[in-house]
């Protein structure tokens, strides 16, 4: 797979983030891809849906489920502009997504290679392939402007 093709689903996982930073949610976009086509998107709605699991990649997941009428997702791919926590890691796995490509790293609660390398627990009945660090300033920039308006 060439860069190119993951940087450019990678802009639009952080076009989602932007969506999601419009509506003041913390800005995570996310999109599930079968065979070069976005399948799933989706983006944080946690305080819209008064829901903690409304998580950008389980939004992403959950529309790709539908389109595709199938709870397993094999042969797909997501990506996402931040990485996953352990409840999306553990929704990626169950998926059965084949590859997860995320842009910045989450020091508190990233459950792919911050503060844990669930994805590769030998325990687990799935292995999922990871890679990380694209458009990784564009998506830090965008978390960064949001939580200093925070701040404010």
């Amino acid at each position: 797979m060439s860069e190119n093709y993951i940087e450019d689903f990678m802009k639009e996982a952080i076009n989602l983030a932007s969506s999601a930073y419009l509506i003041n949610e913390v800005p995570v976009g996310a999109l599930v891809v079968k065979d070069g086509e976005i399948v799933g998107r989706g983006h944080n709605t946690v305080i819209k849906d008064l829901s903690v699991s409304c998580h950008a990649e389980i939004n992403a997941i959950n529309e790709a489920s539908f389109n595709l009428e199938n709870y397993r997702l094999t042969g797909c791919d997501i990506y996402v502009s931040l990485e996953p926590c352990h409840m999306c890691a553990k929704a990626i796995v169950d998926a059965r997504l084949k590859n997860l490509f995320f842009g910045a790293k989450e020091p508190k609660s990233g459950a792919v290679v911050s503060i844990d390398y669930f994805l590769d627990a030998p325990h687990l009945n799935h292995k999922v392939n990871h890679s990380s660090g694209y458009l990784e300033k564009e998506s830090a920039h965008l978390l960064k402007k949001f939580f200093q308006q925070k701040r404010i």
